[in-house]
Formats: C-alpha cells, sequence, structure tokens
C-alpha cells in the first residue's frame, strides 16, 4: 500500500492520508462528510450488518456458506480422484473448478468472517482496517512510512483470480464437449489429457494476471475491506476529488467475464443445434425403419458411428445449466463494477452482489449430484465403502 501512495504528494497528517485514500465505493457521501481527523474508522451501518442481530446472522450466513463451499467441493474433489472414469479431460477440468470454488471457501469468507467478528468483539476495527487512522503509522530507515500490511492485498485477488478461473474453465468445458458432439471421430485426437492440463495451467496464470492487472499496470489502486460489501475490493486513489486517470481498467474485468460468457453462450447454441438436428435425425430415421426395414436400418446403421453418444450429449447440457448459473450470479457484480466506474454508490447493493457470486461456488456440486448419476453413484460409494457388503453379495 505504501508504494501505491509514494507518488502522492500530501502532508505528514495520518488523517490526510487516510481522506486521499479512502474512495467513495466504500464509504457513503455522509460517512466521508463525517469523519474527520483523529476520528476512529467506526463500521458503516448496512441494512446486512446494522445492529447486534443483523451483524450475527450476516456471520452466521457466512459461516454457512463457508462450510457448504468447503464440504461440497472436497467431495466433488475426492469422488473424481477415486473414480477411474473421471480421469478424463472433462474430469480434470471440473476438478480445475473445484479447487477455484474451495479456495474461496478456504480463504475469502473466513477473512470475512474473521473480521466481522473482530468489529463485533472489539471497539476499534483491526489495525490494518481500510487503513484506518486508528493504525500506527511507523518510520523505516529511510525516513519514510509504513503503514500495516494490508491483508487484501493477497483475499482480493484470490478472489478475483478464482472467479476468472472459474468462467475460463466453464468456457473450457463448453468447447470440450462441443468437439465430442460436433466431431465425434476426431474427439480422442483433438481434446488429449496433456493438452488439457496446459490449458488449465494457461487459464490459471492469465486469470490471476488479470486479478493483479489493476496493482501492476497502474499505482493508482488499493485493495482494503469494504464496509459495504463485506469483502476486499478494488479503490481507486483520489486525487484530491477526482478519480484518477486509469479508474476504467477495472472494465477489464466485467469485459472479460462476458467476453467469455458470451463465447460460451455461442459454443452452446452451436452444440444444441448439433443435439437438436441429430435428435431430429433419428426421429426420421425411426419413422423410416417402421416403414421400411432395410432402408431405414442402412441409414441409421450409416450414420451410427458419427453421432454424439448419449453422455456426451448430457454432460453439454449440464455444462450448459453451469454456464447459465454462474452468468445469473455473475450479473450483479457486473451492474455495480459499471455502476462504480460511473460514480454511483450502492452500499447494499454490493453485498448482495459480490455474495450471490460467492454463493455459486456452492452450486455445481448440487448441479452435478442433480444431472451426473456417475457422480451420485462416486457419492454413495465414498460414504458406503466402510460399510460391509450384505451376506452373499461380492464387493
Amino acid at each position: 500500500m505504501t508504494a501505491l501512495l509514494s507518488n502522492i504528494s500530501v502532508p505528514g497528517s495520518t488523517a490526510v492520508l487516510q481522506a486521499t485514500t479512502d474512495y467513495p465505493f466504500n464509504w457513503t457521501a455522509s460517512a466521508q462528510a463525517e469523519f474527520g481527523s483523529g476520528q476512529s474508522l467506526a463500521p458503516l451501518c448496512t441494512v446486512c450488518c446494522c445492529g447486534f442481530i443483523n451483524r450475527t446472522l450476516t456471520v452466521v450466513f457466512m459461516v454457512s456458506l463457508a462450510f457448504a463451499i468447503v464440504v461440497g467441493n472436497v467431495v466433488t474433489l475426492t469422488v473424481f480422484v477415486q473414480t477411474r472414469q473421471s480421469r478424463t479431460p472433462q474430469g480434470y477440468l471440473k476438478v480445475s473448478l473445484a479447487i477455484a470454488d474451495m479456495m474461496v471457501g478456504v480463504l475469502v469468507v473466513p477473512f470475512s468472517v474473521y473480521t466481522e467478528i473482530s468489529l463485533m468483539v472489539t471497539s476499534a476495527p483491526p489495525i490494518w482496517y481500510q487503513g484506518s487512522s486508528t493504525s500506527p503509522v511507523s518510520s523505516n530507515s529511510l525516513g519514510g512510512l509504513v503503514s500495516p500490511w494490508q491483508p487484501c492485498m493477497f483475499i482480493g485477488p484470490v478472489f478475483a483470480g478464482c472467479t476468472f478461473v472459474s468462467i475460463s474453465t466453464i468456457f473450457l468445458m463448453t468447447v470440450e464437449r462441443s468437439v465430442a458432439i460436433l466431431r465425434p471421430l476426431h474427439k480422442d485426437a483433438l481434446v488429449t489429457r496433456r493438452r488439457t492440463l496446459l490449458l488449465i495451467l494457461l487459464s490459471w496464470a492469465a486469470s490471476f494476471l488479470l486479478a493483479l492487472a489493476p496493482l501492476i499496470f497502474s499505482r493508482n489502486f488499493t485493495l482494503e475491506y469494504n464496509e459495504c460489501s463485506r469483502m476486499c475490493n478494488y479503490t481507486p486513489l483520489l486525487f484530491g476529488s477526482q478519480l484518477p486517470p486509469d479508474a476504467n481498467i477495472l472494465l477489464l474485468f466485467p469485459a472479460f467475464d462476458f467476453t467469455l460468457l458470451g463465447g460460451t453462450l455461442a459454443v452452446n447454441i452451436v452444440s444444441f443445434t448439433s443435439i437438436r438436428q441429430y435428435t431430429r435425425k433419428r426421429k426420421l430415421l425411426s419413422e423410416g425403419s417402421l416403414s421400411d426395414g432395410g432402408g431405414g436400418g442402412g441409414g441409421g446403421g450409416g450414420g451410427c458411428s458419427h453421432r454424439p453418444s448419449f453422455s456426451d450429449i448430457k454432460a453439454a447440457k449440464t455444462i450448459g445449466i453451469l454456464t447459465f448459473a454462474f452468468t445469473a450470479s455473475f450479473s450483479p457484480i457486473a451492474v455495480f463494477v459499471l455502476g462504480n466506474v460511473v460514480g454511483y454508490t450502492w452500499c447494499n447493493f454490493s453485498f448482495i452482489a459480490f455474495w450471490i457470486l460467492t454463493g455459486n461456488s456452492c452450486c455445481n456440486v448440487i448441479i452435478y449430484s442433480v444431472r451426473d448419476h456417475r457422480f451420485r453413484k462416486g457419492v454413495t460409494l465414498l460414504f458406503l465403502r466402510d460399510h460391509p457388503p450384505p451376506h452373499g453379495e461380492k464387493t
């Protein structure tokens, strides 16, 4: 954070330094007006955290969500690792998606829980809370100011990077299923384990590079715990009362996500169009076989080797549902980011938007349980393997 502040010429007052670094994304206008020199940075009263009961319910919600994310994705990883049939390119992509979701439940949500409990138990915010004026500022050997390390500098990019990994993995899963449907004879040659693992590594590297882009390519951003969303968010550094000239760099996030979501939607449309054509052709062949068994049987046999399998079709539909779920959970965030860039402050809406997106991390295991019979069978075997089989039944 000190590196980001080094290009701003301000007096040595801590209060002035705080007023320079805070941004209305984190404060309402009234809260900023009431903030003065030497005052403690009190958490903002929002619809989710105004009063002890609401704050307690919010913490209970966060803890429950973290538990659901971690348990659900641990089960998903265990099933895919222990099931031999899951060691396929599609299985590797699902493991990548589960790891990204589990990191949200292990790192991001528990940090918000810790911060909220700290605000409830102690009368003062944590030492690093939004670079608070209550934080002690020490001097280094060169005479410069050194503020406490901000944990959000780690938690924020983790959340953003995992979000980008999720959407890029869903895009890769869609492409893999489209190859299985459109080119079933060439699927094994085009989609190999080695290529899939390489694409997974590239997607993780590119996603976290993009998550760090505002910090790498600009010195006008920092990461702070947002008292509206109750998460770590990017915060532009104000120059007086003006936004930095490169504030629009945050638009890279929704642009990246909606580009991949649009590509995923386009590939899904092509795949489902092919499935529909195949279904119609199969119906015509079936009707022909009833009237002319020889011609219909020959036609069916001729097209049999080129048709996609039932499992490929069902997997494509499952990935379509995953895409819809992620799009629905990400859209509020995109609206919030666009509104912030043009200067709107939606405090209560930001809490809803960010935690809807976080809740998507536990949705995939629910979708697998409903749509994938192999996954359900793997879960059943996972929880029943310690029980002896009935007498006379082979293991």
